[in-house]
Order: C-alpha cells, then sequence, then structure tokens
C-alpha cells in the first residue's frame, strides 16, 4: 500500500489554487474546473470543488470545516519561506518560526478555507535522519 495523496474539498477552488501555486511555487495540474492536483516528488496535494461529492454519493465532506488535519510541507529553509510569505500569509499566520521538540522548525499558518499548512525544516541532528 502507498498512501499518495490527501484532497482538499472547497467551494472555491480557484482561491485555494492561487494560494497554494503562491506558497509552494509549485503549478497546480487542472484536469478539470473542479479538481486539481498540486504533486510534489513524495505525495500530491488535490483539490476538489463541492461538485465532485456527487461522483462519492453526495454530501459526503464539508468545506472550510477542518479542525483536525494539518497539511505539511518539508521546506529548505522554513525561516526564508517566512520572510517570503509574511505579508501573503498576513493574519493568517498561527505560529512563526519555531523549533518543535522533536526537532523541526515549523512556520504554521492557514489556507483560505481555514486548513492548518505547516512548513516544516529539519533542525537538528536527530531530525534530519528522519
Amino acid at each position: 500500500m502507498n498512501f499518495v495523496s490527501t484532497r482538499i474539498i472547497t467551494a472555491d477552488i480557484q482561491r485555494l489554487r492561487h494560494f497554494y501555486e503562491q506558497v509552494t511555487r509549485i503549478p497546480m495540474t487542472m484536469f478539470t474546473a473542479d479538481f486539481g492536483e498540486l504533486r510534489t516528488p513524495v505525495g500530491t496535494l488535490a483539490i476538489g470543488s463541492t461538485h465532485t461529492l456527487q461522483f462519492f454519493g453526495g454530501d459526503i465532506a464539508r468545506p472550510a470545516d477542518n479542525h483536525t488535519a494539518i497539511i505539511e510541507f518539508r521546506v529548505a529553509d522554513v525561516d526564508a519561506d517566512f520572510r517570503r510569505l509574511e505579508d501573503f500569509i498576513g493574519a493568517t499566520l498561527v505560529q512563526q518560526p519555531t523549533t518543535m521538540p522533536w526537532g523541526n522548525r515549523s512556520l504554521l499558518f492557514r489556507d483560505p478555507d481555514g486548513n492548518l499548512v505547516n512548513f516544516f525544516t529539519p533542525a537538528t541532528p536527530e531530525a534530519t535522519r528522519t
């Protein structure tokens, strides 16, 4: 078994597309007006509009209602990304770059739908080994 992607359901796919393309600098491949993927070497962030839910049987997910998951991206330099994105993420900032007890330096903010996004860089020898 291989874990390959996480999908966000949204009422405004273009807004989330723009956001994730800006923060990651990775273009999203749009397969239809209602579905796209942002692919990285190790995983994919898929974004689907609420219209895609009809293919799964209806109202099975609610956009902008996530209170448990964090979408995480390993980045080369979390402090540099914070400086680059500080104005863009603005009021959605949850935590400035902070070294966590497990050794990652972490920047936490929210996307336009309120989903938590973590950019992190391993900062200790233990963290760089994983």
